[in-house]
């Protein structure tokens, strides 16, 4: 289960191609920190965007994901706020993430083996939230472009120097994408497609099999 841990570590939610993602990350590589009125000013702005991304409470559709050594997995996920969260890989990938508010769980099908983190512990915990409050400290920028507001974050007190950076689009204010990018400087990429918000999702999505957990 080593290398599957880095899907805790390392996510990136996208709906925009390769191209537009990997110029999205140039961008952030050589953004600064925005200073004065002008951070303040983009994070106001920013806000309404965040806002409006914690206003919607469910969102479902499948992904591709894109690992930091440029492994490709694809397969489903689901989201219910706050705290919950649920990525079923397809064949012949045997991982399954859950998060059920409280913790987080990989699974690995095959070995039937399990390993649990607090969801606090996780920069997971910030893209779940019920509200994203960008007031407060856990800013470390936010960047503004005609078509696209990436949004970082960061709480060395909560998962160490791991930051999540959300891009959304400027003009509908839908999510592009997230990155958690940890201390070796390690992401993980994942489009997604298909995506439908506002559905009905039952609770057993989000259930931890905590006895199998034990047992593995």
């Amino acid at each position: 289960m080593k290398n599957d841990k880095s899907i805790l570590s390392n996510i990136r939610l996208d709906s925009i191609g390769r191209r537009q993602f990997s110029l999205g990350l140039a961008s952030l590589a050589t953004a600064a920190f925005l200073p004065g009125t002008g951070f303040a000013q983009s994070s106001a702005a920013a806000q309404k965007i965040a806002d409006h991304f914690s206003s919607v409470k469910t969102m479902m559709g499948e992904f591709v994901q894109f690992g930091p050594r440029g492994e490709q997995t694809g397969g489903k996920f689901f989201i219910e706020r706050p705290g919950k969260l649920r990525f079923n890989f397809e064949d012949p990938s045997p991982i399954r993430v859950i998060a059920d508010g409280k913790n987080v769980v990989i699974g690995n099908m095959k070995l039937k083996t399990w390993d649990v983190y607090p969801l606090s512990k996780t920069p997971l915990s910030l893209l779940l939230s019920d509200r994203i409050d960008l007031g407060n400290q856990m800013v470390r920028d936010v960047k503004q472009e005609s078509d696209l507001t990436t949004i970082v974050l960061g709480n060395k007190t909560v998962f160490g120097d791991s930051t999540i950076t959300m891009m959304f689009d400027s003009k509908t204010y839908d999510l592009r994408q997230w990155t958690i990018t940890d201390a070796q400087n390690k992401d993980t990429s994942v489009m997604i497609y298909n995506v439908r918000n506002g559905v009905s999702l039952d609770d057993k999505v989000f259930t931890i099999p905590y006895d199998e957990v034990r047992k593995g």
